[in-house]
C-alpha cells in the first residue's frame, strides 16, 4: 500500500490477512457487532446477503462522478457484482476455466493435444482412447464442482442454472440437464474416476499425480502447476470445449467499502486506488492471480510462460457471470444433495435434476418475500 499511502500521508492503512477457512466466519461476526473493515474482499456467492442487509455501500454515487471507471473491467465481473442496476464492488481479480491436460499421457496414447475445436463429443473420444484400466489411469476427472465443471457444460448445452431475473432455477431445463449428464456419462462409461474414488482422493490430486490425463481448471491453478514436481513440465491447457455455445464462468473477488466506516472518504480513496492500473499491476507482477483492470494481465501471463495463460484471458470475451443470488449458499446445498446422489448413481439425473429445480425455486422465492 505504499503507493496509496505515498499520495495520502495523513491517512495510515491496517492491512489484516486473514486466513480463507477463517474469512467468512470473522467477516461475519464483525458485520453482526458493527466492526466491518473499512474495505475489505468479497466474492459473488456471498456479498448480495451483505448488501441486501446495509453491509456493503452501494457505489453508484462513485461511478456517477467518475471515480470507479466500470468499462475499466471485464462487463461480466461487473455484471456479477451490480444486482438491480446498482455496483456494489470494484473488481480485483479473475478466473476462468480451461481444460489442463497431461501432454505426456496424450504422447503415450498417440492422441493429439485439445485445441479450440474440440467438442464435447472430442474430448469424449480422446478420454476413451486415454483410460487404462491396468495401469490405473482414466481419461478425465469428472468433478463435483460448479464453477469449475458443471457450470461450463450447462453453458455450453445452451442451458442455465438461474433465470436472468433471479426468480427460478434452470436446472429442469432439458438443456441444463443435457450439461448435468456429460459428467455422469464419463464416469458411467469408467472414464474418470468414481465420485467415491474422487472423494477418498481429490480430483486435483488425480491429475497432479498423472492419474488422469484431463482436467477441468482455473487460472488459479497456473501457480500450483508450475511448483508441483510432475506437473511443472507435463501439462498444458485449452480451451474448454464448444457445444450449442462457446461458454465458460468467470468468478473473482471484488473490493466492497464497508456502509458501517467511520471514515467514508478515506475508505473511498482507498477503494478508488485498489481499483486504480497501479495497484493492478502490482497485483500482476505477484503472479498470483490475474488483475481485473483490463491492459494489466500480462504480467500474469509471463510468470507462467510455460503454460498457454491467454486462454483464460481470451474466455473472458465470452464468459457469463458466476451464477449467483442472495442466498447462493443456500440452493449450493441443495445442489450438493441432489447433484451427489446422480453422480453416485442413486438418482437418475432427470430426477435430481427436478428435485434440485424445485428446492432451488422455494429458496428464490423465499428471497423475494
Amino acid at each position: 500500500m505504499e503507493g496509496f499511502e505515498a499520495d495520502h500521508p495523513d491517512v495510515s492503512v491496517d492491512i489484516r490477512v486473514t486466513p480463507w477457512d477463517q474469512y467468512w466466519t470473522k467477516l461475519r461476526a464483525a458485520a453482526g457487532g458493527g466492526a466491518t473493515p473499512d474495505v475489505f474482499w468479497m466474492n459473488g456467492p456471498n456479498f448480495q446477503l451483505y448488501a441486501g442487509n446495509d453491509i456493503v455501500a452501494p457505489l453508484g454515487d462513485h461511478v456517477a462522478d467518475g471515480d470507479i471507471e466500470v468499462d475499466d473491467y471485464p462487463e461480466s465481473l461487473v455484471d456479477l457484482y451490480t444486482p438491480d442496476g446498482e455496483l456494489y464492488g470494484v473488481p480485483k481479480d479473475f478466473d476462468t476455466i480451461g481444460l489442463w491436460y497431461n501432454k505426456k499421457l496424450f504422447d503415450d496414447a498417440g492422441v493429439d493435444y485439445p485445441d479450440k475445436s474440440w467438442t464435447g463429443d472430442d474430448l469424449r473420444s480422446a478420454a476413451e482412447k486415454l483410460t487404462d484400466k491396468k495401469a490405473g489411469t482414466f481419461g478425465i476427472t469428472a468433478a463435483l464442482e460448479g464453477q469449475q465443471d458443471y457450470y461450463n457444460t450447462i453453458l455450453r448445452a445452451g442451458g442455465h442454472v438461474i433465470s436472468e431475473d433471479g426468480s427460478s432455477s434452470g436446472y429442469d431445463d432439458p438443456a441444463t440437464i443435457e450439461g448435468l449428464r456429460f459428467w455422469t456419462d464419463l464416469i458411467d462409461a469408467g472414464l474418470s474416476p468414481t465420485l467415491q474414488q474422487m472423494t477418498d482422493t481429490l480430483p486435483l490430486q488425480w491429475f497432479e499425480s498423472g492419474k488422469t490425463a484431463m482436467f477441468y481448471g482455473g487460472s488459479r491453478n497456473l501457480a500450483e502447476f508450475k511448483s508441483n514436481e510432475y506437473t511443472v513440465d507435463k501439462v498444458d491447457v485449452a480451451p474448454l470445449p464448444v457445444g450449442e455455445e462457446r461458454a465458460v464462468v468467470i468468478h473473482g473477488l471484488a473490493n466492497m467499502m464497508s456502509a458501517q466506516t467511520e471514515h467514508p472518504e478515506e475508505a473511498r480513496e482507498f477503494l478508488q486506488y485498489l481499483g486504480s492500473e497501479d495497484a493492478a499491476r502490482v497485483l500482476g507482477e505477484s503472479g498470483t492471480v490475474i488483475p481485473a483492470y483490463d491492459g494489466t494481465q500480462q504480467a500474469r501471463v509471463e510468470a507462467a510462460p510455460e503454460y498457454d495463460p491467454g486462454v483464460f484471458l481470451d474466455a473472458v470475451d465470452y464468459a457469463s457471470p458466476l451464477p449467483v443470488s442472495a442466498d447462493t449458499a443456500a440452493w449450493n446445498e441443495a445442489e450438493a444433495k441432489y447433484l451427489t446422489k446422480a453422480r453416485s448413481g442413486e438418482m437418475q439425473v432427470e430426477e435430481a435434476a427436478q428435485q434440485l429445480a424445485d428446492d432451488m425455486d422455494a429458496v428464490l422465492a423465499d428471497e423475494k418475500n
